[in-house]
């Protein structure tokens, strides 16, 4: 929280470079790469430990004299409550934020616009893979830093996550203000149906499940049973999109349980009652890319946004209609993937494999 702070009031990414280029005398390189390093720890330690972090700290605070300062921030946390479920709080200041550029470079991240699409109509994005931390969804989606909305103006893009998440004292208005939105009905219904138009949802299909098996040189993803997604496309008339992001899986290691392993099983047990699933996984140290620990490697990640397959409005879809478009959905994502898999550093020899 203090690094996020820290780059809250020091502005723009240029003027962060000059005050410590002047203040340590290091090269423009140097700094850069800092600050790379730097934009990256804090939201990798946000992700891992700051919902629960905050929630201690809270429980803390009313267990001392302060406690008048907690109980207040409980007494607008029932107020706020179901916001998260009304499209959130989104901040535009929060998503250009000079830290999420620094962010970007640090793979670098990339995002890649194949079609325009229109402002009249809403749509869900399904993005693939999942990834250990879904770090091209975030950055593509939640901030600015790879130009989204300048690439697709007029679409204001909602990254769904794990409603949990907003049952989390600040992070939930954390997550908030960069346009993320819990990942359950209600919330989609509302931003679908009673937020207008140009709107796209994102929803990292595979969730949990995909996270499970993802590995560098691996590209699979698991869709073949998950229809809820094209469900709810055809209950609001809203245009699938499918996204595939390539260098998503090379950025961390994790060690693969096989089907059937106790480990495994335990990783299935948390993903059913809990909602995520437990992954033993590292990237690289915080002094050194030759020692292990919580950052990611700094491979490039490239998000292709593809072609949008113009769905109907359905009330009430059939299987066989849900089945019709799901496939349509599958073929589509297959043929992005191997439209633009040699431009991105794969064989052509490559083949998506679809769970």
């Amino acid at each position: 929280c203090f690094i996020s702070i820290f780059f809250f009031f020091l502005g723009t990414g240029s003027s962060i470079l000059s005050a410590l280029q002047d203040l340590f005398w290091l090269s423009k390189s140097k700094v850069e790469k800092q600050l790379q390093i730097i934009s990256v720890l804090q939201w990798v330690l946000t992700f891992l430990i700051m919902g629960v972090a905050c929630t201690l700290i809270l429980m803390y605070i009313l267990c001392t004299d302060c406690w008048a300062i907690a109980a207040l921030y409980l007494a607008w946390l029932v107020f706020d409550w179901n916001t998260p479920k009304k499209g959130g709080r989104r901040s535009q200041w929060v998503r250009n934020w000079a830290i999420w550029r620094y962010f970007r470079d640090y793979f670098p991240i990339r995002l890649v616009k194949t079609h325009n699409l229109l402002t009249t109509r809403n749509y869900i994005f399904g993005y693939h893979p999942h990834g250990i931390m879904g770090l091209g969804a975030f950055c593509n989606f939640s901030t600015e830093a790879t130009g989204v909305s300048q690439k697709f103006p007029g679409i204001r893009p909602y990254l769904a996550t794990l409603a949990g998440n907003f049952r989390m004292p600040i992070l939930r208005d954390y997550l908030m203000s960069g346009g993320i939105c819990p990942v359950n009905r209600d919330s989609i219904d509302y931003i679908l149906s009673k937020n207008g138009s140009g709107n796209a949802i994102i929803i990292v299909v595979g969730g949990a499940a995909e996270s499970l098996n993802c590995t560098p040189g691996k590209n699979s993803v698991t869709l073949k049973n998950r229809k809820g997604f094209v469900k709810l496309a055809l209950r609001h008339g809203a245009d699938l999109v499918p996204v595939y992001s390539f260098g998503e899986n090379e950025v961390y290691k994790q060690v693969i349980f096989q089907e059937g392993s106790w480990g495994r099983w335990v990783q299935k047990k948390f993903q059913k009652h809990i909602g995520f699933a437990p992954c033993i996984f590292h990237g690289r140290g915080l002094f050194s890319s030759n020692t292990w620990g919580l950052l990611p490697y700094s491979k490039p990640i490239t998000t292709v946004v593809g072609e949008p397959i113009t769905i109907p409005k359905i009330d009430n879809p059939s299987q066989k209609e849900v089945d019709y478009y799901h496939s349509m959905y599958v073929d589509s994502l297959i043929k992005l993937f191997d439209k633009y898999k040699s431009k991105f550093g794969l064989p052509e020899t490559e083949v998506l494999e679809v769970n």
